[in-house]
């Protein structure tokens, strides 16, 4: 029996943005408009089961390419998708990765709440990217706003 505990971490992300669910819904579900506030998804559709990838800075062993699969579809409340990659041999960038990411949206009086939870970072081996992506979400959310108010 291995005694070791498993520890994992979570980004966790929050915004209030003036615009309806709709509209939010539509920038986090629509390829065309991911590729604008992230990176352009290959094959992407909101549809539970449907695989994607990113395409990102290759790395060792990696060839930078993020396999994702939707995993969850609640119109204008709630989008999870698998985010994976890396490879076993790399540490820091690059380093194997196998987590979820989550957008829920809720109405507030002033618009949506968008929460995005990225969860599933095993510690140690992914503090690197943790750290990395977690500097980049908090960059992307914000942007999200620009992208929907284009929308409305």
């Amino acid at each position: 029996m291995n005694d070791v505990a498993v520890m994992t971490r979570e980004i966790v992300v929050e915004e209030i943005f003036p615009h309806a669910p709709e509209t939010l819904w539509k920038t986090l579900t629509t390829g065309e408009l991911i590729g604008r506030w992230l990176m352009e998804p290959r094959g992407f559709e909101p549809v539970p089961g449907r695989r994607f990838t990113f395409q990102t800075r290759p790395a060792g062993g990696w060839d930078g390419v993020i396999h994702c699969e939707v995993l969850e579809v609640i119109p204008n409340e709630r989008f999870a998708y698998s985010w994976r990659g890396g490879h076993a041999a790399n540490e820091g960038y690059g380093s194997l990765l196998d987590t979820v990411v989550t957008w829920t949206l809720a109405p507030v009086a002033r618009g949506t709440r968008l929460r995005l939870v990225h969860a599933g970072f095993l510690m140690p081996q992914n503090q690197s990217a943790l750290e990395t992506m977690g500097k980049g979400w908090q960059k992307v959310v914000p942007n999200l706003g620009a992208i929907a108010a284009g929308q409305g």
